[in-house]
């Protein structure tokens, strides 16, 4: 089998943070590690939702899990991830700064006109 060209590995890795559960998980985690049940009381979904998520950034190596007793808790796999998080976060409020420049330049174009 051929070796899986990187710019489809980084498809692969965008469409796998591609759901906003995980994503709240991944912005979450950035302050520390957290027990499920912090996570869950933080992101109001099911448990059952939750635990479907978790399982996915888990066996993508995103996050890891550790038992303490009966407790779950999940921390980032590593500090790249925290990174990605902080640049996205940049990156789209540069966006929408953008699109309200614009937006002030079609309002005066609209009352000028």
């Amino acid at each position: 089998m051929a070796p899986v060209p990187l710019y489809q590995a980084k498809a692969e890795f965008f469409r796998m943070l591609g759901h906003p559960v995980r994503i709240r998980v991944l912005e979450l985690l950035q302050n520390g590690p957290m027990p499920v049940r912090d996570l869950l009381a933080a992101i109001e979904v099911e448990p059952s939702n939750l635990s479907q998520q978790l399982a996915v950034l888990r066996r993508s190596g995103i996050v890891t899990a550790t038992r303490d007793g009966a407790t779950v808790v999940y921390q980032l796999a590593g500090g790249d991830v925290a990174d990605l998080m902080r640049a996205a976060r940049r990156i789209l409020t540069e966006m929408l700064a953008g699109q309200n420049e614009l937006l002030e330049e079609l309002r005066e174009a609209e009352a000028s006109a």
